[in-house]
């Protein structure tokens, strides 16, 4: 593109990246109707804002993650349910179980490395503004998963350069 291409009144990049956070949703959604069973030795990575509107997560995982945290959804994860927005799954930090529920909008990266597939997603400003949503009765001891680092070929990274 050049400099002279006009802005675009049609909204392409909140549309590409609603349609690939689908594919996250249906990836999801067949692994909540299987039972929570994951197919052969796929698993996954999941970063998202813990600030975004719409996240719950326990207080102590909000305060160690201020900004973003990984999930992983492989062994030990139960609970998985899907919908429209989003997903909640229970998980365990330092073996103790805790439900977080996440927007499909909060979700900035899902990797599947066994298959070496790979989504990124832009956060819009909106998306990061920090809410109060914490779990009271939920908190306590955290560890979870580092960030995942992408490096690999099948990531798809949209980013649609916006005129100033």
């Amino acid at each position: 593109m050049s400099d002279e291409t006009p802005d675009s009144l049609i909204p392409y990049d909140e549309i590409v990246q609603e349609a690939l956070r689908a594919v996250v949703g249906r990836v999801l959604g067949e692994v909540e109707a299987a039972g929570g069973v994951l197919p052969g030795e796929h698993h996954f990575y999941i970063t998202f804002k813990t600030g975004a509107p719409g996240v719950h997560i326990r207080k102590d995982l909000r305060e160690r993650f201020p900004d973003e945290m990984t999930i992983v959804l492989q062994n030990k994860f139960w609970d998985l349910k899907v919908d429209a927005d989003g997903f909640s799954v229970g998980l365990s930090f330092n073996q103790r179980p805790a439900e977080l529920v996440i927007p499909f909008a909060a979700i900035t990266a899902f990797v599947d490395p066994a298959v070496d597939f790979g989504l990124q997603f832009q956060a819009a400003a909106s998306d990061v503004e920090p809410t109060e949503h914490d779990d009271p009765e939920n908190d306590g001891g955290d560890e979870g998963p580092a960030a995942v680092s992408e490096d690999g070929s099948n990531v798809v990274t949209v980013d649609f350069g916006k005129k100033k």
